[in-house]
């Protein structure tokens, strides 16, 4: 947490990571809301809801074509370079799914 804020980032989770961000005011991880038996969730609520699953679905679909490909068992070098080999993946990933 202390890191994506030192950075000015942030990012967007599923409901597992519910109160993992310690500050409510400035929130750096972003998540959904989540309905119960006793509190249904209101249209705000089901449009928040919505726009974060937009806003995920794309790195969703590039790491599992990540996953498909196996190219992440068979990674053998610098964390760093590891880095810039996953953008470009998932560039190239979200070229062909656009094609």
């Amino acid at each position: 947490m202390a890191h994506l804020r030192a950075a000015g980032l942030g990012a967007l989770a599923d409901l597992g990571f519910r109160g993992l961000d310690d500050d409510a005011r400035d929130p750096v991880i972003v998540t959904g809301f989540a309905a119960s038996r006793a509190h249904k969730l209101t249209p705000g609520q089901k449009t928040a809801n919505h726009v974060l699953a937009v806003g995920r679905a794309p790195v969703e679909h590039g790491f599992a074509h990540l996953k498909n490909w196996r190219t992440l068992t068979k990674l053998r070098t610098d964390p760093a370079r590891a880095t810039l080999l996953l953008r470009a993946l998932l560039v190239l990933t979200n070229l062909e799914v656009n094609r």
